[in-house]
């Protein structure tokens, strides 16, 4: 009896941890509708980095660390990005981390290229593609902090 309680409990706990991972199924926090046109002047977008989920606990690479929350921060419906390169980059005031999944349900992630603690993603037409891209902007360390988001298309 005591191993069909273990073995449940388990289930239980195994079916919440993967719930409480980034999910590009949710729709973000905040949603826009853009264009690889209108991006050609950046796009800034104020946010609270930081999150609960540790991605390696969430079946992500331990090369990609940081904590996120569930829920995506933005989720942007991109059109006509064809011949466009997509840059997004946060600048913060604390180890911030990004994560995106694109149209096609690709993963990136990055910490530190955008100098100091910062973030900054670069993806070419065909890896972002049109169609949704969810943005999550998470830290390092599990600290919370002001952060800007900029996507700017080249």
């Amino acid at each position: 009896m005591r191993h069909l309680f273990i073995a449940i409990a388990a289930t239980f706990s195994f079916a919440g941890a993967a719930q409480a991972c980034p999910d590009y199924t949710l729709w973000g926090t905040t949603t826009y509708n853009s264009s690889g046109d209108q991006l050609f002047s950046p796009r800034s977008f104020n946010i609270v980095a930081g999150g609960d989920n540790y991605l390696p606990d969430c079946g992500f690479s331990s090369d990609n660390v940081g904590y996120f929350p569930t829920t995506p921060d933005f989720s942007f419906d991109l059109s006509n990005m064809n011949g466009y390169r997509l840059e997004i980059s946060v600048l913060s005031n604390c180890d911030a981390a990004l994560l995106v999944n694109t149209a096609d349900t690709q993963w990136f992630y990055d910490d530190d290229s955008n100098g100091q603690a910062d973030p900054r993603i670069n993806l070419s037409d065909r890896q972002v593609g049109n169609g949704v891209l969810d943005v999550w902007i998470g830290t390092y360390d599990g600290d919370y902090c002001d952060a800007t988001l900029t996507l700017e298309t080249f």
